[in-house]
């Protein structure tokens, strides 16, 4: 089975920040193996541009409702989110909303050949909050250009996920 390269792909306006981010690929790695690489939270902190660490709020691992604090890092500049696990459904769907900024990161697996595909989206359903619009302006070099940076961010996340899964399916 041959794997593709990380996509993204605006389906809006590019310079709309709360436009539905999107990247995807193919894993040769079953859903199975995926899942495990992809709720291995410390790793996806070494293959996300942005992440740093999410670090569990609340005891009992991984679960619907668990909260985490992301750190994240943009040059000098690193700033925390509260993050909420909202769908948790193994070997399908993985996604957490982020209130401080109003977005919901969603991960979804479907088996496709011997292989998975990964979708990786985030939506804003309410628009971004007034703090990660002023975060974004100040900070960050504008809401729109943060926007395109996540979503390179996402594709080249999707790419580490990748390399772990099918690392982890050849073992």
């Amino acid at each position: 089975m041959s794997t593709s390269s990380p996509t993204s792909s605006p389906t809006s306006s590019s310079t709309d920040p709360a436009r539905e981010l999107r990247a995807e690929v193919v894993v040769a790695a079953p859903p199975r193996v995926v899942w495990q690489a992809l709720t291995d939270l410390r790793a996806m902190a070494t293959w996300s541009p942005e992440l740093v660490r999410m670090v569990a709020l609340k005891p009992g691992g991984l679960r619907r409702g668990q909260w985490y604090v992301g750190v994240n890092r943009r040059g000098a500049f690193v700033w925390p989110t509260r993050n909420v696990v909202a769908v948790l459904d193994p070997e399908r769907t993985l996604a957490w909303d982020t209130p401080t900024s109003g977005a919901r990161w969603v991960y979804e697996l479907a088996a496709e050949g011997e292989g998975t595909r990964v979708v990786h989206r985030r939506p804003v359903p309410e628009g971004p909050s007034r703090l990660s619009s002023l975060v974004a302006g100040l900070l960050l070099g504008g809401a729109a250009e943060h926007a395109e940076e996540l979503e390179q961010g996402m594709a080249r996340t999707l790419e580490g996920l990748r390399a772990a899964a099918e690392r982890a399916s050849a073992a």
